[in-house]
């Protein structure tokens, strides 16, 4: 049996009994136990901060460039459609069926065992491995809390399921809470000044304004208003209209530099609850996304975000199973996947050199 057949093999055991372990963002603790004492068992020097874990191949030499791998731990909550026990690893055939089977513990064990196999090997870079906490809900207590630990970072693969294709691009995320004021008064005389008539003409600026860059992955800038509260009684006429838009941005733009052209436009007072989580992008010229094309993979942008929005370097993201099936009843994986999967990381990853400045 070879190396990369060992540790693939570990790594699928070790994903079905990580499945069986309740891991919710912010209960991560239990499977993050079980990854720590399986990797020291290889006798590796295991960092943990709360419920992340990360773990270098070998001593850091700052000379060179690092790599980071990385997936998260958590899963969401299963809704009451499953047929299965989504607690536990129903492996039928190639299909391993399962609460986070998909996403993300396939992709983040393939990452394991990539990492397992090259961590002897005298690499051109610093190669890290991370396990991480919260990214199911950007929470703070994630990946970006244990960044600065890490250390520099040169490029970052995020592990989420993308079939193996490699998303060079990744949306952005800022949720505005906007509200728009009038003047109380009486529905049944002239009196007031309507907030929720004020607020439908930035409303409507929302739904039809056009952003002038669009990517060529992303696309454009999308702006949803999805949710819209006013009055409280029939026959008064209410001073204030809050509502909220769902922005999704593509790489042309920041957080922060779209919320300034919005401001410019409306009336209404905007809100970002935050400007952490901003869009991603790595260039076609980069050294692993030439080595993914020379191996047939296909490039594309992705409209998901991942914890790729809380990494300020270069990042890509690409791991095995399938995003249509995330947050479903019944998500599962196929163990050829995750086969796949460490092979093709195997294959850009030995022998990729990095350019740094």
């Amino acid at each position: 049996m070879t190396k990369q057949e060992k540790y693939t093999l570990e790594a699928i055991e070790l994903l079905k009994q990580m499945i069986e372990i309740q891991s919710f963002s912010k209960e991560e603790d239990e499977v993050v136990d079980l990854m720590q004492n399986y990797l020291l068992s290889k006798e590796l020097d295991v960092q943990r901060q709360g419920n992340n874990l990360w773990v270098y191949a070998a001593q850091r030499n700052d000379a060179k460039p690092t790599i980071l791998l990385n997936s998260h731990l958590d899963t969401v909550r299963p809704s009451d459609k499953w047929k299965y026990n989504p607690f536990a690893a129903t492996l039928e055939g190639d299909k391993l069926t399962g609460l986070g089977s998909n996403d993300a513990g396939g992709p983040l064990v393939a990452l394991m065992a990539a990492f397992l196999c090259l961590k002897d090997e005298e690499l051109p870079y610093n190669l890290v491995f991370a396990a991480t906490a919260e990214e199911e809900i950007s929470g703070a207590s994630g990946v970006a809390s244990v960044l600065d630990e890490i250390g520099t970072i040169d490029l970052g693969i995020v592990g989420e399921p993308t079939q193996m294709q490699m998303a060079v691009a990744e949306k952005g995320l800022m949720v505005l809470d906007c509200e728009a004021h009038g003047k109380t008064g009486h529905a049944a005389r002239d009196e007031g000044d309507n907030a929720l008539y004020k607020a439908m003409g930035d409303i409507e600026w929302f739904k039809n304004y056009q952003f002038d860059k669009v990517s060529p992955h992303l696309g454009p800038v999308k702006m949803t208003v999805t949710q819209v509260e006013a009055g409280s009684q029939h026959n008064v006429v209410p001073d204030s209209c809050r509502f909220v838009v769902d922005v999704r941005l593509n790489e042309c733009y920041s957080n922060t530099e779209l919320h300034q052209i919005i401001e410019q436009y409306v009336k209404c007072d905007v809100k970002p609850r935050s400007f952490r989580l901003n869009s991603s992008y790595i260039s076609m010229e980069h050294p692993f996304v030439l080595k993914g094309i020379e191996l047939g993979l296909t490039a594309y942008g992705s409209p998901t975000t991942s914890d790729q929005a809380v990494m300020n370097f270069t990042t890509i993201k690409m791991g095995c199973g399938d995003s249509a099936r995330s947050h479903t009843p019944d998500e599962y994986i196929y163990l050829s996947e995750i086969k796949e999967g460490v092979g093709i990381y195997l294959n850009i990853l030995k022998g990729l050199i990095l350019i740094t400045s």
